[in-house]
């Protein structure tokens, strides 16, 4: 039982991690029609501020001005670049946004290195926020904290199960940044005036509101979101020049299998990759094994197939492509999408 609670707070935490990152593609997207392929990109380099704004003022000063020097930077982008060829359409965009990938990749290696760099959260992070402990006769229970060590193991008759502050703090941030985001695109006027400036952008105009300047903000909001997420997910798992290429890819599965343009949905399609991309790796089940296990007979000639023979971990990282697959086939929309991909 502990086995399935801690895989699905840390599929959940995952989960919300893409969610953080994917809702600035998304909210670009939604408000502007651009795909921007350089958004995980804004991702690393908001871990490599974070992380250099931190070995001079602390985590959490950091942590605020990291996301807000990202912003900047995608709003000066906006406005120098991806302004002058929107006018042009998707393909010059997806082609400025890929070209700054590569040039924020090429800049990232020359100032920080090649390598990793220690991106150690603050001391109130470091730990467990919770121990969930299996005692072999009293059942499940919780401690905060850590567990004291003569409480765990087998003369105890106890299994502790500790799950990091890192990710509780990127759960509770995610959550807050979806509410937060929501309430701003619906119940003020500054997310009133965004939206409508999508779909009326003369009507937004003759009201006094210029359009390009909102377009801007919000390609500068979406990218600060990039970089909170950077800051949070470098200081929990690794910084590092591959970090963008990692989940980049991702991303855009999330975007698509949730529904280009839809928060509530890059939310969904985030949690259900996080928490079933977890599950996998932890099984070592080989899928001959699983077949099995369900009634399956198989042949001596698919008994030998060595595909039968991968286990469930092995093919993991396939699962969200796989998925992707299937939601274009069978609901090209998405999960929650009102637009066809």
């Amino acid at each position: 039982m502990e086995f399935f609670i801690i895989s699905m707070l840390n599929g959940l935490s995952y989960g919300l991690l893409l969610f953080m990152l994917s809702s600035g593609l998304t909210l670009i997207f939604s408000m502007m029609g651009v795909l921007n392929f350089a958004h995980a990109s804004f991702y690393m380099v908001g871990a490599y501020i974070g992380y250099t704004l931190a070995q001079a003022l602390g985590f959490w000063p950091a942590l605020v001005l990291a996301p807000v020097i990202v912003g900047l930077l995608g709003a000066l982008f906006e406005k120098l670049s991806l302004r002058k060829v929107h006018k042009y359409g998707h393909v010059p965009e997806l082609l400025v946004t890929f070209g700054l990938s590569y040039i924020i990749l090429e800049l990232v290696q020359l100032v920080w290195g090649r390598t990793s760099v220690e991106f150690r959260p603050p001391e109130l992070l470091q730990g467990p926020a919770f121990t969930l402990m299996n005692h072999a006769t009293d059942g499940l229970s919780l401690v905060m904290g850590r567990a004291p060590a003569e409480l765990c193991g087998a003369v105890a008759q106890t299994m502790c199960s500790p799950f990091p502050a890192t990710r509780a703090f990127m759960m509770l941030v995610a959550v807050v940044m979806l509410a937060s985001v929501w309430l701003l695109l619906t119940r003020t006027r500054i997310g009133l005036v965004i939206q409508a400036a999508l779909t009326h952008p003369e009507t937004v105009e003759s009201l006094g509101h210029n359009v390009p300047r909102v377009f801007m903000l919000v390609f500068g909001a979406g990218t600060g979101l990039a970089g909170l997420a950077g800051v949070i997910g470098g200081s929990t798992f690794v910084t590092e020049p591959a970090m963008a290429g990692t989940l980049g890819s991702l991303i855009f599965v999330v975007v698509v299998v949730g529904g280009l343009g839809s928060l509530s949905g890059a939310f969904l399609a985030s949690v259900l990759i996080g928490v079933i991309q977890t599950f996998a790796v932890a099984l070592d089940h080989s899928l001959m094994g699983l077949a099995q296990s369900v009634g399956l007979q198989l042949s001596d000639a698919w008994s030998d197939n060595s595909l039968l023979r991968l286990t469930i971990s092995q093919i993991a990282p396939i699962l969200p492509y796989l998925f992707l697959v299937l939601v274009l086939i069978f609901r090209p929309r998405g999960l929650l999408g009102t637009r066809d991909t």
